[in-house]
């Protein structure tokens, strides 16, 4: 008889809070003007876009805490970015029709999970490729943080010197340091806005779905594609790169099913994260990598509080700085990124594969409403055919 696991929150760390912390304020301040323009594109209230942020939020806070506890791994989940800007473009579709498309995309996540499908394809996937996605998608934030010294360079550099004093005494808090550093910053520099920050619960709203062939054929599909394509294939490489061996099907399958349940309320599509995964699975979530499943725990927490709070999170978002946002983020994902690379050229007979794997995806090209993190695999997978094929 095995003994009882210990409770989970005697696993927690400081270093684990603020990993989940700073993964919901770079999710949230990255992504969330865009969910907002989407909600409105489709003929959203602002009754109808708080609920937007209520169903999100739930969707993943329950999704990060279930997930998370249930495999004692590090399991963090995400809305599609790439989804909403697809429907922020959408034109002549209600929202009504929308949400049907949102319940039909779900189904199609929960069949791509439960028949293994998506996990088959994962499973031919080289680690340097692997490794070379996530560092291609993740450097991105990295060259965000390096330019905003041009804006705001007191800020930035003092949080970078707050990094580099971390590493050298305290490794396990170097990215705290470096929050508090830039907060402390901001504030001297007047540059906080709390104070505009107005609290309020959200409240959910249902729409009841509307099903047409013109709404599953223009986003129900495309939405689907750019969900599995460009957000759950990088999260599941940044899982894989980091180490863990989380189970593909059943974890797709849950996003799927929060998203059928919530969908009627504004969630339109759940994924794996990558990137803010990335902080919250890296060595400074916390020193032991068997207890780092507690920093998406503690983001699922956030998310589930800045889900019930809706109608505040724009105002609270807002009131950091965009550069306090990116020198977090790039900082916190600087150790990921060098692991990244490390892995992806360390094997000389896919290096090639790696290279072109990492430079297109860096690139951030988008093809038929399909990210870079597709076509940087698509490219890797090509030159591995060519150079291995009956070799």
């Amino acid at each position: 008889m095995k003994p009882p696991r210990p409770a989970w929150w005697q696993d927690l760390s400081v270093s684990a809070v603020v990993a989940g912390f700073v993964a919901v304020l770079v999710g949230y301040s990255s992504s969330v003007a865009i969910v907002f323009q989407a909600a409105q594109a489709l003929g959203a209230t602002p009754a109808q876009t708080a609920s937007w942020m209520w169903a999100l939020g739930l969707a993943m806070g329950l999704s990060c805490i279930g997930l998370s506890l249930h495999y004692r791994l590090p399991v963090l989940t995400a809305w599609c970015t790439p989804g909403a800007a697809l429907l922020a473009a959408t034109q002549g579709v209600s929202l009504a029709e929308a949400t049907g498309a949102f319940i039909v995309c779900a189904g199609l996540i929960v069949l791509a999970g439960a028949t293994r499908a998506f996990e088959r394809v994962m499973d031919k996937l080289p680690m340097a490729v692997a490794a070379a996605l996530l560092a291609g998608v993740l450097t991105r934030f990295g060259l965000d943080a390096v330019l905003s010294v041009r804006s705001s360079p007191g800020l930035v550099l003092c949080m970078a010197l707050a990094f580099l004093a971390g590493r050298r005494w305290w490794p396990r808090f170097a990215v705290p340091g470096v929050l508090v550093a830039g907060i402390v910053v901001a504030a001297l520099q007047g540059r906080l806005a709390l104070g505009a920050v107005q609290w309020a619960w959200a409240v959910p709203v249902l729409v009841m779905p509307h099903f047409t062939l013109a709404a599953v054929v223009g986003v129900a599909l495309p939405l689907f594609i750019v969900t599995m394509a460009s957000q759950n294939l990088p999260g599941v490489a940044a899982q894989r790169a980091a180490g863990y061996n989380i189970p593909v099907s059943p974890v797709t399958t849950v996003t799927g099913l929060v998203t059928l349940v919530l969908a009627p309320f504004g969630a339109f599509a759940i994924n794996l994260a990558a990137i803010t995964a990335a902080i919250c699975m890296s060595p400074e979530a916390h020193a032991d990598p068997a207890k780092r499943y507690t920093a998406p725990v503690m983001a699922g927490i956030f998310y589930t509080a800045l889900g019930l709070a809706g109608g505040a999170v724009v105002g609270l978002l807002a009131a950091f700085p965009k550069e306090l946002v990116a020198a977090v983020a790039g900082l916190a994902l600087l150790g990921t990124i060098a692991g990244g690379l490390a892995v992806a050229f360390k094997d000389e007979r896919h290096r090639d594969a790696a290279a072109l794997t990492f430079l297109v995806t860096l690139s951030g090209l988008s093809v038929a409403g399909i990210g870079a993190a597709f076509w940087g695999v698509v490219a890797g997978g090509v030159t591995l055919a060519v150079q291995h094929w009956r070799k």
